[in-house]
This record gives C-alpha cells, structure tokens and sequence, in this order.
C-alpha cells in the first residue's frame, strides 16, 4: 500500500506512482461507485478524485493561514506525508506498516532531486514544470511517467538492498584505473551494482556526491540487475540463516539442513555469467549512441553552477558493469549565465518580499545593477527571431521601465510579480536550449560511434585482468569474517563524509535478515537524533547494543573538539547525500572555528552483542576508528 503523487494546486495530477496493492484499493473504491452499465473509470482520474480533497485544504491553508500541515495519519493507520514545493505538491502515503514519517520524507526529497537531475532549471518555474511533467501528449506523459516511476522503484530497491545507498555515500573503492585520454570526454565512470569509480579528466569540474548517486540511479533503471543475482548468497556458520543483502561476507558454505528454502543459491561463475548474459538479452537495453540530457552541478573556480547541461551515455561493457560517460553541454555559457540572472532576481524578490525598498531592496551581490548591461547583451546575442527570445525582451523592458525609468515605481513590491515573469522567461529560454527536441544540426554535438566504441573498447582492454574480480566482488564480498580483536562486533559501518567513502564489515551470525532489519533502523534512529543535534548515541535493542559517533578531525588525524551540531527543524530535508548535501553545509559550519585547518567529518555505526559490557563496547569504537582510517592518514602507508 504505497504511493507517490505530485499535485498543481488545482488538483491536476502531475505524476503518480502506486504499487499494485494501492492500485488494486483505489480501482475497487470507485470501480464500485459507478451506475451499472458503466466501465471503469480511469486510474489517474480515480486517483485526482482521491487525493483532491487533501490538495484543496493544503492550499487554502496555505492562502489563509500561510502554512499547511506536513503529515497525518488516518483511522486505518496509512501515513501522509505532504511537501510543498512552490506550486507542486508533493504527498507519499504508505499503509503497509513498511515505511514511516521519514522514509516518505525521504522518498519525496528524492524524487524531487531525480526531477531536477532531468529537467535542471526548469523545475524553478512552476507553469513550466506543469507542462514537463504532464505533456498535452498522453503517449509522450505515458513514457515520460514510467521513467520517472521506474527511476522511483530504482532507488527503493538499492535503498532496501544496499548498504551503501543506505547511508547515501559512495562504495569504498577498493582498486584505481587508467585514466583515457580522449578529446572531447569530461568525465567517465565505471558502475557496478554496488560502486562508482570516477575517472577524472583535466580540466573537469568535481561531480558532487548527490549526482553521482542520482547516476547510479538512472544507469541502473537502464541497465538493471537482478538482485538474486547479484546480492550474496546464503553464509552460514552453524548451518542455518540465509543471507539476503549487501554486505560484506565469507565464502559460502554448503548448507542444506537449515529447514528453510535458501533465498539464494551458489553456482558456478561462468555459468552464473552466461545466466546474466541471457538475462540481459531478454529486455533489450536503451541505445547508447543517444545520450541523455542530464542537469549537474558544477564546482568551478567562480563557485558552484547547479544544474548544468550534461549529456550521458551508458556503455555496457560486462553483464553487471556499465561504463558512464558524461560530456559537457558545448552550450553550457548560457546557462551559467541564465543562473546568475535567476539568482539575482530571486534575491531582489525576496528583498521585496521582506519589505525592503528603494536601495535596501537591491543590496548584496549579485545585484540587478550588475546584471542590467550583462543581460541587454544576452538578451541581444539570443536574436529576435525565437519567440521566447521576443518576450524575454519585452518582459525586461517593462521591468526596466518600472525600476529604472525616473517615472517609474522604482523598487517597491509592485516589482514582485515582475520578478517571477522574469524568472519565467529566463527558464523559458533554458528549457528551449537545452530541454526541446535537437533537431539535425545538434547531431554533431554528440559523440560519434566511433569515439563512444572507442572508449568502450579501451576501458574494456584496461579491465580486461579486473573483470572476473569485479564481477565476482560486486556479487560477493571478500572480507575478513571474524573480529578477534574485537569480540562480540557483529557489524559496522564507517564512513568519511570529507571524501563520502565508506568502510564495513559483517562478522559472523546465522540470522542475518535479522540484523539486517537492525542496522537499517539503526541508520533511521540515529538520523532522528542527528537532526536533533545529538553526535553520538548509545542504546540497547533486547540481545543488541547499538553505537553512533559523529566526530571531526584534521588532516593530521588530530580530534577536533566536539562543537554544536545545530539541530534542524522536523520537516527539514532528510540528513543525507542524495536529498541535499547536508555532510557538506556541516563541514562549512564547523570548519568556522577552525579557520586554516583542513577539516575532516566521519561516522561510526556498531553493533555489539548486547552481554559485552558498554566500557568495552566503547573501547572498541574507539579502537575500531583509529585502525580503519589510519592508512590514508600515514603517507609512509
């Protein structure tokens, strides 16, 4: 019983997403309110019929009162959780008892995020973002909608599955690879089902983690696995308890009186390969030769361009691993310029907004004095002969004549509305340089067949000795399976936020479904006191005792001093990487009070047996974390 809805503020539905269960609910609930003799109606207007009475009472609170509520729970306990951003409302709904508060706070900050990644600037406008995600054409709104619920379904699964999209941070990357050195290529990465390895070029921007895990999600709805497949296999140490999800493990061992149909099975590698091979056939794979237009961030010298035109293409070079590569758009000026104008006459709305007037209104950078003889200049480089290009100068010579003009208003809230024209006009010409259909003489902005087979064939020969080990590694783990310098560990989970990798580990244990379940509401709870602004957390679950430390040290190694960590409101953006960089906003508050200090952020999640004594358990954290990061630290390692 789960759902995923976007909603304008008269009710249309923009997007929705519903497994079966809830599906199945709502055509039963009006299938059964129609006169005999009719059909069935269809699901999205069911769905509109649903939801509606929600979408009106949040925006008449929202017109009345200036806020809405943000969830609520009905008498048959399905759980609402409501967002709005700007025009569009965003409500998730689960009544299965599967998801809580913040996992459907979560889910909406990440289908959001997937938005942005496609639609870049065009999302800061909401008549534009109505007509992006619900186009007049209903075959054209069907793909563009089982895309986005299949980047949605995506994302669930590796967040059920992977401990790495668990805590939302890159796999520990346990090998490096040959740089390529061709023309034209910003940025190549190789993706299995479980890491990411980004292969710089020079002269390339830094990719934030956000979008490379937004990548991860959009390569592997395009290329998916199967995750009986590639999740390991059964481990057992007393013979009995499958193992069912991703972390790190022993080599199987035969285990066949366990009472329980195993939920995976060991075979052998090459023909579990050929099973891939066959599998991959079955559903054939997008084109790589036509990219994808995605929308990145970008950290440049001048500071950070979020948004930025991108086009990517997914290569397959093994069943399993895919081969990323992301070029810049040859027009990416103009959107960098389009964003700085947005910036502008978002700050001087919100100046106005605030009741500031006349020169207060336009202090701080950039201002619209600034950016006036920039944009006559755009403006006039666009040409007249595009009709977006016609009314972006009209809507700026207005707005000259209200602010500038000696007869005119000047900067009062009567320039408001003109603000939010200039901001659509602006996202009008981005969505027409970089979201319309290209047309033939865009063909050359693409990377030839030639180029993209080359770059598929060179990394193919550099991994060429790597490929059984990747494939084997990214199925099953090799790692250590006892801790003897540590008794009694049963699970951690380290991560570097200044470098958003991580490091974990799996000790032994017959029912690790069961502590599997533990961990993940482990990361929930702690979470919830993070945002509370509590770094460290200590409590006991029946037979488990459960650590959380958050610490900062510098790039010597040295423990900063534990500074307040400022608590965030409870309807803020779920703490992570994917919804918004939060590790990052927390290293800039923190890296305050250490001015010229490299600072660096980590996490520690344990999980003991609950019979070791708390002053051991906490000397093994302790332990635990000047042993895992000690050789990145010492440059003689």
């Amino acid at each position: 019983m789960k759902c995923l809805l976007i909603a304008s503020e008269s009710a249309e539905v923009l997007f929705h997403w519903t497994d079966p269960e809830f599906q199945q609910n709502i055509q039963e609930q009006y299938g059964a309110s129609q006169e005999e003799g009719q059909g069935l109606p269809a699901f999205e207007d069911s769905i509109s019929t649903q939801f509606a009475p929600i979408i009106i009472s949040c925006s008449t609170m929202v017109d009345r009162l200036g806020d809405s509520y943000t969830s609520f729970t009905t008498e048959n306990n399905h759980i609402y959780v409501l967002h709005q951003f700007d025009e569009c409302l965003y409500i998730a709904v689960n009544g299965d008892g599967e998801e809580g508060e913040d996992d459907l706070r979560r889910k909406i900050y990440v289908m959001k995020k997937m938005i942005e990644v496609m639609f870049g600037m065009v999302t800061l406008s909401s008549n534009l973002m109505r007509r992006e995600l619900r186009p007049q054409d209903t075959e054209q709104r069907a793909r563009l909608w089982t895309h986005l619920q299949g980047l949605l379904e995506t994302y669930s699964q590796l967040r059920e599955n992977d401990q790495s999209f668990l805590v939302e941070v890159l796999a520990h990357p346990s090998h490096s690879f040959c740089c390529l050195h061709l023309f034209s290529l910003y940025y190549i990465i190789l993706m299995t089902s479980k890491s990411m390895k980004r292969l710089n070029f020079r002269n390339a921007s830094t990719l934030s983690t956000s979008d490379l895990l937004a990548l991860i999600i959009m390569a592997q709805n395009m290329y998916p696995s199967n995750t009986d497949l590639d999740d390991p296999g059964p481990e057992s140490t007393s013979g009995s308890g499958p193992e069912s999800f991703y972390t790190p493990e022993p080599s199987p061992t035969d285990s066949t009186n366990s009472g329980s149909t195993p939920v995976f099975e060991f075979v052998d590698p090459d023909i579990q390969m050929a099973e891939d091979s066959l599998q991959t056939l079955e559903v054939p794979p997008p084109d790589p030769s036509t990219p994808r237009r995605v929308f990145l961030e970008v950290s440049l010298k001048e500071g950070l361009y979020p948004m930025m035109p991108h086009s990517m293409y997914c290569l397959p070079l093994w069943p399993g691993i895919t081969l990323v590569l992301l070029t810049k758009s040859p027009t990416s000026a103009v959107a960098m310029s389009v964003y700085k104008f947005l910036e502008a006459f978002a700050k001087l709305e919100k100046r106005l907004s605030e009741g500031h007037e006349g020169s207060a209104a336009t202090r701080g950078q950039p201002t619209i004095f600034d950016i006036r003889s920039k944009l006559d200049k755009f403006i006039k480089a666009l040409g007249p002969s595009e009709i977006q290009s016609a009314q972006l100068q009209h809507v700026w010579t207005e707005f000259k004549n209200r602010a500038f003009a000696r007869g005119g208003p000047g900067f009062t809230k009567e320039l408001i509305p003109w603000c939010k024209n200039m901001k659509t006009q602006l996202c009008g010409i981005y969505r027409q340089c970089f979201l319309i259909e290209p047309g033939p003489s865009d063909i050359p902005r693409r990377l030839s067949p030639s180029l993209q087979e080359r770059a598929q064939t060179m990394v193919q020969e550099k991994l060429m000795d790597w490929k059984d080990f990747l494939l084997v590694k990214s199925k099953r783990n090799i790692t250590m399976v006892s801790y003897p310098d540590f008794p009694g560990l049963i699970h951690f989970i380290c991560v570097d936020r200044s470098t958003e990798r991580s490091t974990s580990e799996l000790g032994k244990g017959p029912v690790a479904q069961f502590i599997k379940s533990k961990v993940w509401s482990l990361v929930s709870t702690t979470r919830r006191y993070l945002q509370k602004g509590y770094s460290t957390v200590t409590l006991r679950d029946g037979d488990f005792y459960f650590c959380y430390f958050l610490w900062f040290e510098n790039d010597t190694g040295y423990k900063l001093e534990a500074g307040e960590i400022p608590p965030l409101p409870d309807d803020s953006a779920p703490i992570g990487m994917l919804a918004w960089d939060y590790y990052r906003k927390l290293l800039r508050y923190y890296s305050k009070h250490h001015q010229g200090e490299v600072v660096k952020c980590y996490e520690l999640l344990t999980v003991h047996l609950g019979v070791i004594p708390s002053e051991i358990i906490l000397q093994h954290c302790r332990q635990l974390a000047s042993k895992l990061w000690e050789p990145s630290r010492n440059p003689l390692l």
